[in-house]
């Protein structure tokens, strides 16, 4: 017997038996298929139907679909998907809408089956969307007593619940702004005005394409709603065209071509006086039940507490901002044979205030201190502990003080301010003429050198206790790092908030700015703006300031000159004259001499505070002339001349100038205007 499927048979249609993708367009309904891997979604044309889109508009990215998909109703499948794939589901459902070109909305329905590996982990979805707008009626408003209620119940836990993260009062506008919160509150358009220098500024409206001219800026006595609801303080609901037209003609002259029929203009009422006034308008007809009047006044409330709130943190902002740029250096002094670029930026685009600062310090003798600290905490205390660090710091340099005792003063004063905070420091006393520089770190971060030729290494600096923790847990000992910058070189002294970030180690951020710093532009401002806009690309959680310095001119052959100041009873400052002696004897080529110049130095420095009772001041420099030779001077207040003695049996004292006449090729007393000064020189091999 024939087959019978085999026979032709002429009756039948030519695309018999119908393909799925017919089946699923004839029932409205379309297939996808989402690959979570790539992340690539595939929607075939009946998907693409259901989402009221053309095949070129969508390009696989599922994120394109936002614009679709009302902002709540995206949230809320997020949240139901998200929780499928991570609770071992194998399937999901759900009732979402879709925005149509004219704006409406329609209801869809979405079956998702989920694909997983051999481990479990979810790596595919797929399924179905059909329109779902005949099966829940073709209005996408609630409709009944109780759906209304939940629904307005619904908008004010939401708005509730999205101005609870509103910090500044720009955080509230653009929340209204946002052509999605119209949808959200369930109106067709919205108006958002403040009071501000009484007059009401508009500061939101949505849509925008509905703005009016000329209710930019409008007063309180105006004959408008928003005017009206701020100077009566109380809510004014208008529930047809004709009371519009009744009420405010000149409003309704220009709102009536946008179809506006009814509207609620709330007033916004901050510690009993009125701060703002919000409308909702709607479309249609409509009146406002006792339940739902009820419900938009629990809302104007709950919004007039985030604007009153946001008021208040952008006051203190403003506060601690001002606070902080006052206790900034206004200006960076020009610095012969330096180059300086400074650069200062708050975390979260500006948000908090922190006590981050900079400084440059002008010194005697062509020398220059660089400063960079932070000051624990991010509020008005903070910025307020920065200015009186910032100026202590400042006045202990230009007084003379060694780096080590500028530093060691610093933390007795920031301990004896009585205050929680603590603060970390570095502070760099850099000698322009020969690039000796000393170095001092409290508990900050390494500073970083730049070659001229561009390559990049992290400075290891030894260090002692943060500010204000050292004078309480341990010694005033903060040690001194002495370094050579050559001409070309650059010093980059930064806080924290440049290399910190979330989640990530000290390390790699110090690795990442190495890199920022190696890649960057040679010219020293434009570096400065890379190395923040390479900061600011992160969310960053704390400020952050920068210092670069580079010293310029040509290797010093003769006349270079260093000073250090003594105080009396400051075995720092006389440390520091010992390193820096040694640091400018090598950096000359004298260091087979070096052992020598030390131990003069320090023996006529000795003398000077056992014998003076008062400060003393070293300066040793490198003369110039037929042969090379190092000057070493040693300047007090008193006019009593040193005494040349044999020592005694004990052989306890009076080596001091018999040691310098020994090891100095030459030595002398002048006397000066104050007191004097004993010098000596030693000549030193030519310089290859």
């Amino acid at each position: 017997m024939p087959d019978a499927a085999a026979k032709p048979d002429a009756s039948m249609p030519d695309d018999w038996p119908a393909g799925p993708e017919l089946s699923l367009a004839l029932n409205r309904m379309g297939s996808f298929d989402w690959d979570l891997d790539s992340g690539r979604l595939h929607l075939d044309p009946g998907a693409l139907a259901v989402f009221r889109m053309r095949a070129e508009e969508f390009d696989g990215d599922p994120t394109t679909l936002l614009g679709r998909v009302p902002r709540a109703e995206s949230a809320r499948l997020d949240t139901l998907i998200s929780t499928a794939l991570k609770d071992g589901s194998d399937s999901y459902g759900a009732y979402f809408r879709v925005r149509t070109d004219d704006g409406s909305l329609c209801w869809t329905h979405t079956q998702g089956f989920i694909r997983r590996d051999e481990q479990g982990r979810p790596s595919r979805v797929i399924g179905i969307v059909r329109d779902a707008t005949e099966e829940l009626g073709h209005s996408a408003r609630p409709s009944g007593p109780e759906e209304v209620h939940r629904h307005q119940t619904s908008v004010v836990e939401r708005t509730t619940a999205a101005l609870a993260h509103a910090r500044t009062v720009q955080d509230v506008i653009d929340f209204f702004k946002d052509p999605r919160s119209v949808e959200h509150l369930g109106s067709d358009l919205l108006v958002l005005g403040l009071v501000e220098a009484g007059r009401i500024h508009l500061v939101a409206e949505g849509p925008s394409e509905h703005y009016i001219p000329g209710t930019l800026y409008t007063r309180i006595d105006d004959n408008l709603p928003m005017s009206e609801v701020i100077r009566t303080m109380t809510p004014r609901f208008i529930e047809s065209r004709e009371e519009w037209a009744a009420c405010y003609s000149w409003l309704w002259d220009n709102i009536k071509g946008i179809g506006i029929c009814s509207a609620a203009y709330l007033p916004l009422i901050a510690q009993g006086r009125p701060i703002g006034a919000l409308g909702i308008l709607y479309r249609d007809t409509r009146g406002f039940t006792q339940q739902e009047r009820n419900l938009l006044i629990a809302l104007s409330s709950s919004l007039a507490q985030a604007i009153a709130r946001a008021m208040l943190f952008d006051q203190e902002h403003d506060l601690a901002e001002g606070l902080q740029q006052a206790m900034l250096p206004r200006r960076i002094p020009d610095i012969p044979g330096a180059q300086i670029a400074v650069r200062y930026r708050s975390a979260r685009m500006g948000r908090d205030v922190g006590g981050d600062w900079y400084d440059v310090v002008p010194l005697p003798g062509g020398r220059v201190g660089a400063v960079i600290g932070d000051v624990q905490g991010h509020d008005t205390q903070a910025a307020a502990v920065m200015g009186q660090l910032r100026i202590v710091l400042r006045a202990y340099a230009t007084e003379g003080h060694a780096p080590g005792t500028v530093m060691a003063r610093a933390s007795s004063f920031l301990h004896e301010l009585d205050t929680d905070r603590f603060a970390t420091c570095s502070y760099a006393e850099a000698d322009l003429s020969t690039g000796v520089v000393q170095f001092v770190r409290a508990g900050h971060i390494d500073p970083l050198l730049r070659h001229a030729d561009g390559t990049c290494r992290r400075l290891p600096v030894a260090g002692g206790l943060p500010l204000g923790l050292s004078a309480e847990f341990g010694p005033l000992d903060y040690p001194v790092t002495t370094m050579e910058l050559d001409p070309g070189e650059t010093l980059l002294m930064f806080t924290d908030g440049l290399v910190e970030e979330p989640g990530a180690d000290l390390d790699e951020g110090m690795q990442k700015l190495v890199a920022a710093v190696r890649d960057g532009p040679y010219e020293l401002q434009s570096l400065a703006d890379r190395l923040c806009e390479t900061s600011g690309e992160r969310i960053g959680e704390d400020d952050m300031a920068v210092l670069l310095l580079r010293r310029h001119g040509a290797p010093v052959r003769g006349g270079g000159r260093l000073q250090q100041h003594i105080a009396p009873a400051d075995p720092e400052a006389l440390s520091a004259a010992r390193h820096m002696i040694r640091a400018a004897v090598r950096a000359w080529g004298a260091r087979e001499r070096s052992d020598e110049i030390e131990l003069v130095a320090d023996e006529l420095a000795t003398n000077a505070l056992l014998h003076t009772e008062g400060a003393a001041v070293v300066t040793i420099r490198m003369l110039t002339g037929p042969e090379r030779r190092i000057r070493v001077e040693v300047e007090d207040k008193s006019s009593v001349l040193p005494r040349r003695r044999e020592p005694g049996e004990s052989g306890v004292s009076g080596r001091g100038l018999l040691l310098v006449d020994r090891l100095a090729d030459v030595w002398g007393v002048e006397p000066r205007g104050t007191g004097k000064s004993v010098w000596c020189e030693f000549v030193v091999p030519g310089r290859h």
